[in-house]
């Protein structure tokens, strides 16, 4: 996959550097002098432009006519919005992706200037403590690529009301799925008439509000 970043900044100098361990093939654009001095220090020189991102020619030189991916990282709202924008209707870019520096302008990042994803780190952290205030002792272990899934994981304590059902008696949420047990260090694969025992790891696949319900499925009852 071939991504175009505008932005040398920290953010953008990350990911540029993950996206290469991944061996993923990345362009980076960046106008400032003492930015493009520590970029050189960091990353490859020959994957680095120097120009202002919005300007067509620095764009075609950096390669954005055969970009799979378009990032704006810039510090600058009004600058994500124009090259989300170019890349869409200009270049025909498949993906835009779009950082909020200021969150009052989250409402604009969307399909109106042809951002296909906003990343808003004031949104994101809000949501993720919600999320986990909600689910008491359960974890998340990783976000799903698609769609509004994540991978969780919770160990069944001592008198929670799941301990010995069957998993197919749980009344599990309809956009949850039980994907592994760990019993005592062993794997098992879950069955409908697999009991839930204390103790066991509990690995599932479900959205926000699956989570919520699976967390007081298993819950202690109270004495």
């Amino acid at each position: 996959m071939y991504v175009l970043i505008a932005g040398g900044g920290r953010t953008g100098t990350q990911l540029a550097r993950l996206l290469i361990k991944q061996e993923h093939e990345v362009h980076i654009i960046e106008s400032r002098k003492d930015v493009l001095g520590r970029l050189h220090r960091e990353l490859p020189t020959e994957i680095i432009f120097e120009g202002n991102p919005v300007d067509p020619l620095v764009l075609e030189q950096a390669g954005i006519e055969h970009a799979n991916v378009l990032a704006a990282c810039t510090t600058s709202d009004e600058i994500n919005l124009v090259l989300c924008y170019l890349a869409r209707n200009r270049y025909h870019t498949k993906r835009t992706i779009a950082r909020v520096n200021n969150p009052r302008d989250a409402w604009l990042f969307d399909q109106k200037f042809d951002v296909d994803v906003a990343v808003n780190q004031a949104d994101i952290l809000s949501n993720l403590i919600q999320e986990e205030m909600s689910m008491g002792d359960m974890m998340t272990l990783l976000k799903l690529r698609r769609g509004n899934y994540s991978l969780v994981e919770e160990k069944i304590p001592d008198q929670a009301r799941a301990i010995g059902k069957m998993i197919k008696d749980l009344s599990l949420p309809e956009r949850c799925v039980i994907a592994t047990i760990i019993r005592k260090g062993e794997v098992i694969v879950p069955r409908g008439i697999t009991v839930i025992e204390a103790g066991d790891e509990i690995l599932a696949i479900t959205d926000p509000e699956g989570a919520a319900e699976l967390a007081e499925l298993f819950t202690p009852d109270k004495i």
